[in-house]
């Protein structure tokens, strides 16, 4: 194959790409505070798929087979982004977000055992952004950076950090992904 050839096929991916993430439905939220380099958010409840164990691995294939209408209405779902990726000693767990036109009473309930459908709460989180393919060093290294941002903005943790990651496979370039993680934080939107 010629230099052409792939470069076509390569400009084709990535249009491809931009034009499935650009009809992608992403995960609502609200900044409401800018502090260093992370944004202080808040997230609305949302409906949520999961597939939770205690090895690494094994969960997207589940949970694109529940959302490819591996479920108790045979209904496609589409894929939304953020993807929520979970490590810790005691867990490892990776979830889709369901669109927003799912709720606790419509969400078709997955056939899949090891899955689980259930309401996010809403709450408020800190996040950081970095871009590439995820790995568990930036992983490691945008959490610490995340941590210590916190503790000299005297902010509260209330929960272990997530990976989100935005972008499929096949997008090579302008890659998203982010740490989360919850927190106490007091704000107006509080007293609504």
């Amino acid at each position: 194959m010629n230099k052409k050839s792939l470069l076509r096929i390569f400009l084709v991916l990535l249009t491809t790409t931009s034009i499935v993430m650009a009809q992608t439905e992403t995960q609502p939220y609200e900044v409401v505070k800018n502090i260093a380099d992370c944004e202080i958010r808040h997230y609305p409840p949302i409906m949520m798929a999961k597939y939770q164990s205690k090895n690494p691995g094994g969960g997207f294939g589940k949970l694109f087979n529940y959302i490819s209408g591996g479920n108790s209405t045979n209904t496609k779902i589409a894929m939304t982004t953020p993807v929520h990726i979970k490590k810790s000693q005691s867990e490892n767990s990776m979830a889709f977000v369901l669109p927003k036109k799912f709720n606790i009473n419509n969400a078709p309930q997955p056939n899949d055992l090891n899955l689980e459908v259930f309401e996010g709460e809403s709450g408020y989180f800190a996040a950081i952004q970095y871009s590439g393919f995820t790995n568990e060093s930036k992983e490691r290294s945008y959490t610490l950076q995340l941590q210590k941002m916190l503790k000299d903005a005297e902010i509260n943790v209330s929960g272990e950090p997530v990976i989100l990651v935005y972008d499929g496979p096949y997008n090579f370039i302008n890659r998203r992904n982010e740490v989360l993680i919850p927190i106490f934080y007091n704000s107006p939107l509080n007293n609504e």
